[in-house]
């Protein structure tokens, strides 16, 4: 019944609900943006058919990311007062201009798209779904430009007399190496979200053959951006891996349960940890193979967890400054380990496409259906890991989590909250979940325009 607690929970279920609409909606309209592109160039109406197919899942996924999204801002100055009132010259900034300027871009033009069909030149109108494009990869980069500053803040100064922190290099905060790694790795997530949505949908079709031809189109492309963006969110999460290793080092070695400097330094395949979660008590290790992956040689130093500690402790004052070690190494496992699979499973769904879709490898494209969560369980494991991984701190270095909240908050109140958020969201995950799979299912149907011109399976 700790506030503090009960926050961190309130805040963490409502992010993890919200972000499982935003990796989907960040991928999913490039490809209603390309189809309809496509449509504009050829004037193949079936791409038309194809664009409104996808695009009618774009927007129940868009409507529900909104509604969950606008309970995380009031959080702040609900929950968090204390965060809010220590950074909020820095960490309101990018909110701000997230809100008036890429949030209003997207919504507007999203808005222009879904009543403009007929009503615009199809060049005009296809042009609007790519502002939602870049509208909302834009919200995505300023809302990360704020989480990073969390993770590694830079371009501030503490102002003596108030003891807040306050900027004073605006550029140093858009550039911030840890926004970019964030920007390329959460962009490379939803394209690998959007890519196994629409392949495991085109996939359902497929075996019913409803619409077989433009939707083994759409696996096609699904199964060829799926392995690159698979690949790519990887590349991207080992150079951020190497960064944190520089800014974050205690995060960056408990997701390694890392605990004592070695050089060379053993990687941990599997571990069993003690009811704390923080104390290893058996592990299986592939020796220098940890340094290989940082150093891409079979020597090199790592920290460890210990020292680490120790020198928090010199540097920060006496506390305990070690993260959830089980949670930040096994949420690290399954986010890689979910990702390899999906490059495995995407490279099968090309053979089958390259080998003319072979009857003993076809029988399979049934079970393709159930790579739609996979994305999901890793972007989760991805911000969990993320979020825990730099605790006891909300902001790295500066300020602790527990000074963070708001004081006049009681554990009831939060805890009221807590339980009604938690069901609200529930509720709207399953009508979520129970649009998106109706209007699935129905295929082209949803489109609710005849195509003249199909598309040829070798088009």
């Amino acid at each position: 019944m700790d506030p503090v607690i009960l926050s961190r929970w309130q805040f963490a279920i409502t992010t993890v609900y919200h972000f499982f609409f935003v990796p989907l909606t960040l991928g999913l309209g490039w490809f209603v943006a390309i189809m309809e592109t496509i449509y504009v160039r050829t004037g193949n109406e079936a791409y038309k058919r194809v664009a409104k197919f996808w695009g009618k899942l774009f927007l129940i996924n868009f409507a529900m990311g909104v509604v969950t999204g606008i309970v995380l801002e009031f959080q702040f100055g609900m929950n968090w007062s204390e965060f809010s009132r220590y950074v909020g010259d820095i960490f309101g900034a990018p909110l701000a201009i997230e809100a008036l300027l890429a949030f209003f871009l997207e919504s507007t033009f999203l808005g222009i798209w879904i009543f403009g069909w007929d009503r615009l030149s199809k060049g005009l109108h296809a042009l609007t779904i790519w502002m939602v494009v870049i509208g909302s990869n834009l919200s995505a980069l300023w809302i990360l430009i704020a989480n990073a500053w969390m993770q590694h803040p830079v371009g501030y100064v503490i102002n003596e007399f108030s003891g807040r922190a306050e900027l004073v290099d605006f550029a140093a905060l858009i550039f911030n190496p840890k926004a970019w790694l964030f920007f390329w790795h959460t962009i490379s997530a939803g394209f690998a979200t959007a890519a196994f949505f629409v392949l495991g949908i085109s996939a359902y079709h497929l075996v019913r053959e409803k619409g077989s031809e433009v939707f083994r189109r759409s696996f096609h492309m699904a199964a060829v951006i799926g392995i690159v963006a698979a690949i790519m969110v990887g590349v991207a999460g080992h150079f951020q891996g190497l960064y944190l290793l520089e800014v974050q080092p205690m995060a960056a070695v408990a997701s390694e349960a890392h605990y004592d400097t070695s050089d060379p330094a053993p990687f941990s395949l599997v571990a069993i940890f003690d009811s704390t979660g923080k104390r290893e008590i058996w592990s299986l290790q592939i020796p220098k193979m940890l340094s290989m992956l940082y150093y891409l040689k079979p020597e090199g130093e790592i920290p460890g967890i210990n020292q680490i500690q120790a020198e928090y402790v010199a540097k920060f004052g006496p506390g305990d400054y070690v993260p959830l070690v089980a949670l930040a190494y096994w949420t690290f496992r399954i986010m890689v380990g979910i990702g390899l699979l999906m490059i495995a499973l995407g490279i099968f769904a090309l053979f089958m496409i390259m080998k003319n879709w072979p009857e003993k490898w076809a029988r399979w494209l049934k079970w393709l259906v159930w790579v739609i969560p996979l994305p999901y369980i890793a972007n989760t494991a991805g911000w969990i890991l993320t979020e825990t991984g730099r605790q006891p701190w909300i902001v790295h270095g500066l300020l602790k989590t527990e000074n963070a909240m708001s004081t006049n908050l009681s554990a009831g109140t939060v805890l009221f909250t807590l339980i009604g958020f938690t069901l609200i969201y529930a509720v709207l995950m399953m009508v979520d979940i129970y649009l998106l799979s109706k209007y699935a299912k129905a295929g082209m149907e949803t489109a609710a325009y005849e195509p003249t011109n199909p598309v040829s399976p070798m088009d």
